[in-house]
């Protein structure tokens, strides 16, 4: 059975780019028989940024439950709340060099839309922290986007260099790589959290329709499926399509003449019909967030439990079991 590691950072409420780009496999992933474990990598915010993540842990965790994630099911915790996965960071950072963080290309990008002159050290240790919450749980598949694959590949690196120093503990974990396109929020950048471009799942039907009505297009009036030539209007032909389940450029055609006013009406309803269910399920878990604690209180214990044996381990294997 795969063991499946996969989660994000508490910076806000999902939003659709997230559901097609990996909530939904991992649905489809933990209904197949996988053993998914989602980590809420709240340390990880501290790179950036420090406020409200409480808040946007309890965000993040109404998204899961109502996206399908069953707590029964799937581990859910929280980074900060397993002291034996972050001790592993200190073994690992010893099987990396200086280099190797300043070349990683996530790293780099991460920095950049950090909008800041100078970055804390805990963001120069982000792709060995991204290894210990994968390597914890011996994880043999990791879903990821293309640009999280430097972050992947030195996992690998520090689970092999681990192997070679001190015996064979940790499977070098494999890549799972969604395919589902890149989804652009509505100023046709990257659809984001951070840069206040996207439609977050939770979204009223009045704020989905208020932000699809502000979203860019361009003056041809005749809609067409075009990602390279027309990458706004195909992004929001894309966003139907997927809510619709058709071919994107059916979708298209369906709307023809009609403009950017008619394909944005269609979007519009396509995403609210969608997503009601999920939004209805959402607003009851919501009422009451203690039991949404609970789900992660749980999953903190389960993952304690995970970490504290793999750390064990990593002792025994060192020669550090006093």
């Amino acid at each position: 059975m795969d063991r499946v590691l996969t989660g994000d950072r508490p910076t806000g409420p999902l939003h659709l780019g997230h559901y097609f780009g990996t909530l939904r496999n991992r649905v489809r992933l933990q209904e197949q028989g996988a053993a998914l474990t989602l980590v809420i990598a709240d340390y990880q915010v501290l790179t950036d940024r420090s406020d409200h993540v409480g808040a946007h842990v309890d965000e993040l965790v109404l998204d899961y439950l109502a996206a399908g994630i069953d707590p029964d099911l799937t581990t859910i915790f929280t980074h900060s709340a397993v002291p034996a996965l972050n001790q592993l960071l200190l073994p690992f950072l010893s099987l990396v060099s200086v280099s190797e963080l300043e070349r990683n290309p996530t790293v780099k990008d991460e920095i950049v839309h950090s909008r800041r002159s100078s970055v804390s050290g805990l963001m120069f240790t982000y792709p060995v922290h991204q290894a210990a919450d994968i390597l914890f749980g011996k994880a043999t598949l990791v879903p990821v986007g293309q640009d999280q694959l430097p972050h992947l590949e030195l996992t690998r690196t520090i689970a092999r260099r681990f192997a070679e120093r001190y015996g064979p503990l940790f499977p070098p974990p494999e890549a799972l790589l969604s395919e589902a396109p890149l989804l652009l929020g509505t100023d046709g950048g990257k659809m984001s959290k951070s840069r206040g471009n996207a439609i977050a799942l939770g979204a009223t039907a009045d704020e989905t329709a208020r932000l699809i009505r502000g979203a860019k297009t361009d003056a041809e009036r005749c809609i067409t499926y075009d990602p390279a030539g027309r990458p706004e209007v195909s992004n929001l032909v894309l966003i139907a399509a997927l809510c619709l389940g058709q071919d994107p450029h059916a979708v298209a055609a369906s709307v023809g003449g009609a403009g950017a006013a008619g394909l944005k009406k269609m979007v519009t309803d396509a995403v609210n019909d969608y997503f009601a269910p999920l939004r209805a399920r959402r607003a009851v878990l919501a009422a009451d967030l203690g039991a949404v604690r609970a789900v992660v209180r749980e999953g903190n214990v389960r993952a304690n439990e995970v970490a504290s044996a793999t750390l064990a381990e990593v002792r025994t294997a060192m020669g550090m079991s006093y």
